[in-house]
């Protein structure tokens, strides 16, 4: 079995970077800010920190029914996480990885939340501009990846040379 291309190294790595960056956002929020649930700061302009316990996926969307919703959503997004890892391998453009990547960061850092808390935090607050979700960080990457998997199947390919 050939190793991962470029493209699934590059998908590997934002994952990494993803899953770090949101657990520390949500380390800081919990322990310097040491905000409860439903706790708000301002921060700048119409962002607020606000702290929420999400039981269901991306956005609030979803929630899970207690202990079984809460491993049912934990297992589908380790089965997310597991087929973009295995897609990532063998991906050959740049923006697939990227894409993938950020997607698969995003499942993993909530996934860590789920069954580390049993809820998903959440704390990015734009409610005063009426968008109705608090979210994360890992909710802005999965988001960002899907927007980025849709323009890359837009993007016309070259037809191979005969």
């Amino acid at each position: 079995m050939k190793g991962a291309t470029r493209s699934g190294y590059l998908a590997y790595g934002v994952a990494i970077a993803i899953v770090l960056v949101d657990q520390f956002s949500k380390h800081w929020v919990l322990g310097a800010l040491g905000l409860g649930e439903g706790q708000s700061v301002a921060v700048w302009g119409p962002m607020h920190l606000t702290l929420v316990a999400n039981p269901g996926v991306a956005y609030g969307l979803l929630k899970s029914g207690g202990a079984w919703g809460r491993w049912a959503l934990s297992a589908f997004e380790l089965v997310v996480a597991a087929a973009l890892a295995l897609w990532a391998w063998r991906a050959e453009r740049g923006l697939i990885g990227l894409a993938v990547g950020l997607i698969m960061g995003g499942a993993i850092g909530n996934l860590v939340d789920r069954v580390r808390r049993g809820a998903v935090v959440d704390f990015i607050d734009f409610q005063s501009l009426h968008f109705p979700w608090v979210f994360n960080v890992a909710d802005s990457a999965i988001t960002v990846g899907i927007v980025l998997l849709i323009a890359e199947s837009l993007i016309p390919r070259k037809a191979p040379a005969t």
